[in-house]
């Protein structure tokens, strides 16, 4: 089962819960906790749109822009050992650093 789903660009993981026999899950990525659920999945399909747009819609009736799914900015630290692999290995692959990491970043996001 792919426990992912997207709507308007928004994310969600999905669960089951075998004790209540329900599908749930929450927007994945905003601060604000959105959570959906449904007994099959064109319940928790339907669910999750509605969970979206009564988002956007709440957001737009309190006058606060919605968290939007993520700029591709990123600053993050490693240990300097780390750095200067990174850099040799992107030099060698004829790549920049930025260009090499995003590579890399994007493959492993995708296991």
């Amino acid at each position: 089962m792919n426990n992912v789903m997207i709507y308007k660009g928004y994310n969600a993981r999905v669960d089951y819960d075998a004790e209540d026999e329900i599908f749930f899950g929450r927007i994945a990525g905003i601060a604000d906790g959105v959570g959906f659920h449904g007994q099959s999945v064109s319940e928790l399909n339907a669910a999750f749109q509605e969970a979206v747009d009564d988002y956007l819609e709440t957001c737009r009736k309190i006058g606060k822009s919605p968290e939007k799914p993520y700029s591709g900015k990123m600053m993050f630290r490693v240990d300097p050992e780390t750095h200067r692999r990174a850099a040799i290995a992107a030099e060698l692959s004829g790549k920049s650093l930025n260009q090499w990491a995003e590579d890399v970043l994007a493959k492993a996001a995708c296991r």
